[in-house]
């Protein structure tokens, strides 16, 4: 089977293995999406699609929008020598969890055709191929020997080869899988013993080595991956099968091949209680199957390996952000907002943190977020203040969250960013427009923008119904809807700076949209304001009309924005988009907006960090989404 023009998603595609096969993949013609905790290497090619973050938040509408025909799973995590105690939760989530979880989304796609897994020799029996004492006769191990994973890494990879055997019994007339038991796995960018050790040797440093007399059939990363691109292109070959090259090496054999690269090498070699491994993979059944075998040799490989790490030294492969430590300011009671960027940061680190800040002690955010700032108000004189508490938190990006603080986050970004701090804020000229609602409309007028007319004076309004507000504050506060004349006049003048404006019947949206640093819009998702309280929506539901997001995309493109922002606006009975105004931050029901796929905190937090956001697609999800707020109790140990 040609893999040319064929979708194929590899999960892990920016691990050892990965980053030899996507490149293959890429020169067989496939079309390649590769999701990944990592950054996007900078050596994949821009016609890569990729997706980073932790593939256990990855959606069904992510996947189904590729359309995969060949599943290629990689992903996984290990730790090289004795697993730590620590790494209980991480092998179920990353391993055993993760497994489970792509193969839920991926399995009833009608487009999947063929399913490869990177399994482990680590499934066998230790018994057949580990020993008390230096052993000589070498354990060719066939995929028929007998099995009892030796740790949780070899547990995790049975578990997903059984349940591959069990979807296997209900859906075999649609795809088939392959799980290919992959052996002592080396290569470039790797935590894998030998570069560890060249990476000691570059640096000078002595090599602390265990039981030299160890032999393991050592495989390249190249192998493995060209190995598993032979089993996707061929269907027929289903079940369990080795990978390994067939050919076992001594570690001292390792240690002679470095010692003519580095003529000064030291040795440290130390006793350990761990036992003397003899194993290597039978590869005739691979053999028979495929017709061919592993090339690279220990020989050939290190070589590579050394020029890779070298040129590491050097420059990176990888953009290698601190981790994110994000400030919500004024958080109060956001907590939907305070979990979604918890939940973002997460994909971009799972080491981030983000903290909850306020003016009050008592802010019900303190709750959720992984760490409460009792603040000092967001004013110039507290200047200084601010900066040093970020410093003091490990704080690397701020997200503020009222209209009132905008302006002072954008005036003083530029102090905030030479202390190496990013505040996700629009421009101060972007902000004072949409702050004051006056400019805000005569800014549409003169752009000829469908911005409903704004005015101070009752007079310079023609209309049989009115709308009086505070011309600066949040839209929804001292507000007077459908009054008659007389009624707007008087209200009118209740209000320290009041704006009159048209009454218009309609359907009142909400369009979520983000906007990247350049002020072009990444995506928006319209949605309906169905209950509103205090000028949130309650019940909120999104809808799709292309002509509105084209004239949004205008708009927004106009007023120069960047980051998250939601537009308010009417639909009238005609289906025209009038505009009633515009918050320049995230909303209080935005979080509905995350769930169709505008990733609007995620992609703020990746520009924060230098990430180029264009390598990350928005997709919005085929369905549509109804939010309800409704409060949540929680509870803990007290």
């Amino acid at each position: 089977m040609s893999i040319r023009g064929k979708h194929i998603f590899v999960s892990g595609g920016a691990g050892v293995i990965g980053l030899e096969i996507v490149p293959r993949l890429i020169m067989r013609g496939a079309i390649v999406m590769v999701g990944d905790l990592k950054f996007r290497p900078n050596t994949f090619t821009s016609d890569v699609i990729y997706r980073q973050g932790d593939l256990n938040t990855m959606t069904s509408d992510e996947l189904a929008q590729f359309q995969p025909e060949i599943f290629i799973h990689l992903a996984a995590t290990f730790e090289r020598s004795a697993e730590s105690y620590e790494f209980w939760e991480e092998n179920f989530w990353h391993n055993v969890r993760l497994s489970h979880y792509l193969m839920t989304l991926v399995k009833d796609f009608p487009s999947l055709r063929r399913v490869v897994f990177a399994s482990s020799y680590l499934i066998y029996d230790p018994r057949l191929y580990q020993f008390n004492k230096a052993h000589t006769q070498i354990r060719s191990l066939k995929e028929s020997d007998s099995i009892l994973p030796r740790n949780l890494t070899g547990m995790a990879k049975l578990s997903h080869e059984i349940e591959l055997r069990f979807i296997n019994q209900f859906k075999s007339k649609q795809f088939t899988t392959i799980c290919a038991r992959i052996y002592r796995g080396y290569g470039c960018n790797s935590r894998d013993i030998i570069s560890r050790w060249i990476r000691d040797l570059l640096q000078k440093k002595a090599l602390t080595v265990y039981r030299p007399e160890g032999i393991f059939d050592y495989i390249y990363a190249g192998d493995s991956a060209e190995g598993l691109i032979r089993l996707a292109e061929n269907n027929e070959v289903d079940g369990i099968i080795n990978l390994g090259t067939g050919k076992s090496r001594q570690v001292q054999d390792v240690l002679n091949i470095l010692k003519q690269h580095f003529p000064d090498i030291k040795i440290n070699e130390v006793e350990s209680e761990i036992p003397f491994e003899a194993s290597q993979a039978d590869m005739s059944h691979y053999l028979n199957q495929i017709g061919w075998l592993p090339s690279y040799t220990l020989e050939t490989a290190i070589p590579k390996i050394i020029e890779f790490e070298r040129k590491r030294i050097e420059e990176s492969l990888y953009a290698n952000p601190k981790i994110p430590i994000i400030l919500v300011s004024s958080a109060s009671r956001k907590i939907p907002l305070i979990q979604a960027m918890q939940r973002s940061a997460r994909k971009v680190h799972p080491d981030a943190k983000v903290i909850a800040g306020d003016l009050s002690t008592i802010a019900l955010s303190c709750h959720v977020a992984d760490d409460f700032w009792c603040m000092p108000p967001t004013k110039e004189v507290y200047l200084a203040e601010l900066i040093q508490g970020c410093k003091e938190r490990g704080i690397t990006t701020i997200l503020p969250t009222r209209d009132g603080e905008l302006l002072f986050w954008a005036k003083s970004s530029s102090v905030f960013a030479e202390a190496g701090i990013q505040v996700i804020v629009a421009s101060e000229a972007s902000l004072e427009t949409c702050i004051d609602k006056l400019a805000f409309a005569n800014f549409g007028k003169s752009h000829a923008l469908p911005f409903i007319p704004t005015e101070t004076n009752i007079e310079s309004v023609t209309a049989t119904a009115y709308v009086v507000k505070e011309r600066f504050g949040s839209g929804s506060r001292s507000i007077g809807i459908n009054l008659d004349r007389k009624a707007a006049q008087a209200y009118l003048q209740k209000l320290d700076q009041g704006i009159i404006q048209p009454y218009i019947e309609g359907i009142e949206i909400s369009v979520d949209a983000w906007l990247n640093r350049n002020h072009k819009v990444k995506g928006v998702i319209l949605r309906r304001r169905e209950l509103v309280t205090n000028g949130e929506s309650q019940v909120t539901t999104t809808f799709r009309d292309v002509n509105i997001e084209i004239m949004v995309i205008k708009v927004l493109e106009t007023l120069k924005l960047s980051g998250p922002v939601v537009l308010q606006a009417i639909i009238t009975k005609q289906n025209q988009l009038q505009i009633i105004e515009c918050n320049a931050r995230f909303g209080g029901a935005s979080t509905t907006a995350i769930a169709a796929g505008l990733d609007s905190l995620y992609w703020s937090l990746l520009e924060s960090l230098s990430v180029n956001v264009d390598d990350y697609p928005f997709t919005r999800i085929s369905s549509e989404i109804k939010q309800v707020r409704i409060p949540s109790d929680l509870h803990f140990t007290a």
